[in-house]
């Protein structure tokens, strides 16, 4: 059983470093999202965790149902250690892992370095400190079927800029509402790799360089 691919809304943008020139963005996933996957994928009653501390250190456990075989298989990370509530950072980190070791959200490993321009953030200083408190949110993104990332729009969700846009070459831009389009699509009930296969398009981006 194949774990679907993160969808934008589901990932999350934070900073990784920061000078006068810009900043860094680095994409992660939460536990809440782990958790509706793993519902949506083996259903509430087909995976389990649990924590157990080894040497100081705690480890999450995720067990998924394997009816064919009939037993739990069972994947295990380490969780590390947070600033603010050390035992609840540990094992939400913990879990985390444990789910890309399970497959998911691991196609966010292979996103590409995100850099966002001073001109299209707020940095400040306090205390000889560089600091940015702008929130960035993932607006799109596209896959190859390799599961890794060919498309990614990153916006200001302060301002609603689009502050860093990756198109693959063959993309291709439609020019209706795009979110006219996936209601369409979900209307009626036809599969948007079914629509991109029969036009030959890998993948399909929502017009938006014009507002970068």
């Amino acid at each position: 059983m194949e774990i679907r691919l993160l969808r934008a809304d589901e990932i999350e943008c934070r900073i990784g470093t920061i000078n006068e020139k810009g900043l860094s963005l680095l994409l992660y996933k939460d536990a809440r999202a782990d958790m509706k996957i793993l519902d949506e994928t083996f259903g509430i009653f087909g995976w389990k965790r649990t924590h157990q501390s080894i040497d100081g250190n705690l480890y999450c456990t995720v067990e998924i149902w394997d009816s064919e075989k009939q037993s739990w298989i069972a994947k295990q990370d380490v969780g590390t250690v947070s600033y603010t509530e050390k035992e609840k950072g540990q094992a939400s980190d913990s879990f985390k892992r444990a789910c890309v070791s399970v497959g998911i959200g691991r196609e966010l490993y292979s996103a590409p370095f995100i850099w966002v321009s001073a001109q299209k953030c707020n940095i400040q200083r306090r205390n000889d400190k560089l600091i940015c408190y702008d929130k960035f949110s993932v607006s799109e993104i596209s896959y190859s079927k390799d599961r890794e990332i060919t498309a990614l729009s990153i916006v200001n969700s302060d301002t609603g800029e689009v502050v860093y846009s990756m198109f693959p070459k063959n993309a291709q831009p439609v020019s209706m509402q795009f979110c006219e389009f996936d209601s369409e699509l979900k209307r009626t009930g036809v599969l948007l790799d079914t629509v991109l296969s029969r036009y030959g398009v890998k993948c399909l981006i929502r017009c938006c360089r014009d507002t970068a």
